[in-house]
């Protein structure tokens, strides 16, 4: 019998695990612990529609408020967690409170990675994780000032493109020699290269960066490795995120880039699961271990714990693998991803990049492993049914 689950984290997969297991039947309590002081939002909005402005913080609410008193969900908000003890069953918050729990469910996401520059703390200087970053970039975003975006990934580019619509002057500094180099072809980081330099962004790749200077505090500009200097008023750090596995490595978990869980989410411990951004499996579908940042993940492998967590039998016979898929928006242009393009050997092209209107087919050893569908939908669809299928004529329609 299990009397109290708590979850640690309040984001679409903590909301998503609480929510399941209400509809799998589970009553006992329910503990959700959020960090933030906001109720449990959507992430991706962040660094598009709520940054321009387009959509107000109400608007990005998982759930309305009732939904967790009649659920019978305690969220706590404010609630940061400071420690966790397997032994007594326990979390500790920093304010000191401790929270009992016969099952604990981790589903701590993601925070924006460090930026190991001189000068990264300069005032001027922001990553964008949360709606606090956004409130605060926001402000700084006045028509006519400069913006230097470090990283030249999902984040980074479609900041670039609000940031542009907004009147700002953008520069994009990305290390690798092309746009989104560990995620899509070059004829896809081609296309991107040039939607944002026709919307007049700035862009560098293959450029190192040195340091982040500034007088009295703030911060005056980028220093490249060739020695040349960016002035700017603003630095966005955009180089991705890492795994939010402290407390769990703390307690003794079986950590590696995520916290290591089976196939029904459940850790190195028998009574502690989780599940989301921070979490990383083992995928019989591509036959390594894997950890997935996106908001399918986050939905499918809650619902999944939540199941594993209400079986009875709790044979976890039925493991999580999921066909992946991501999406951006950037300017006029939705990129839409199935599958992982990781190893592959041939990228095909169908269809004419500068119509705004194509998708890349990878394949590896003749079968089709990833599309990117850009402003094409039917494409992507279809990608999520046929991927594993021999390449061949027709498996997916004409651009």
């Amino acid at each position: 019998m299990i009397n109290k689950i708590v979850v640690v984290g309040a984001g679409q997969a903590g909301v998503q695990a609480a929510q399941t297991l209400r509809q799998k039947g589970y009553e006992g309590e329910l503990v959700m612990l959020g960090n933030e002081p906001q109720p449990p939002y959507q992430r991706p909005p962040l660094s598009k529609k709520f940054l321009s402005g387009e959509v107000e913080p109400d608007a990005l609410f998982i759930r309305p408020e009732a939904f967790y008193e009649m659920n019978n969900i305690d969220l706590k908000l404010n609630a940061q967690v400071d420690r966790i003890d397997l032994e007594n069953k326990s979390v500790t918050l920093v304010s000191g409170e401790t929270v009992t729990w016969d099952k604990l469910l981790l589903a701590t996401g993601t925070r924006a990675r460090d930026l190991p520059l001189p000068g990264a703390d300069l005032e001027g200087v922001v990553t964008l994780r949360s709606i606090g970053d956004v409130e605060l970039i926001k402000k700084l975003f006045v028509p006519g000032k400069k913006l230097v975006v470090i990283g030249g990934g999902y984040i980074g580019l479609e900041v670039t493109a609000v940031a542009k619509g907004m009147g700002l002057d953008v520069v994009v500094l990305e290390a690798q020699e092309r746009l989104l180099k560990r995620v899509v072809s070059p004829d896809v980081s081609s296309f991107f290269h040039n939607l944002h330099a026709g919307r007049g962004a700035e862009l560098h790749c293959g450029t190192g960066v040195t340091s982040i200077e500034g007088e009295d505090g703030k911060v005056t500009g980028v220093k490249l490795a060739d020695g040349t200097e960016l002035p700017c008023d603003l630095v966005l750090s955009a180089v991705g995120a890492v795994p939010n596995s402290e407390l769990a490595a703390a307690a003794g978990l079986d950590v590696d880039d995520g916290i290591l869980v089976d196939g029904a989410g459940q850790t190195s411990h028998e009574d502690v699961y989780a599940c989301g951004d921070c979490v990383r499996f083992f995928s019989e579908r591509y036959g390594r271990s894997i950890r997935l940042e996106s908001v399918q993940n986050a939905i499918d492998q809650a619902k999944a714990v939540a199941v594993a967590l209400t079986d009875p039998a709790n044979d976890h016979s039925h493991d999580y693998d999921p066909l992946p898929w991501f999406w951006s928006d950037q300017h006029h242009i939705k990129l839409q991803i199935a599958g992982l393009s990781n190893g592959y050997d041939e990228a095909v092209l169908v269809g004419d990049t500068s119509a705004d209107s194509f998708y890349v087919a990878y394949l590896e050893k003749g079968k089709l492993i990833a599309v990117d569908s850009i402003n094409h939908p039917r494409s992507h669809m279809m990608a999520r049914r046929v991927i594993g299928q021999e390449w061949k004529e027709g498996l997916l329609p004409p651009a």
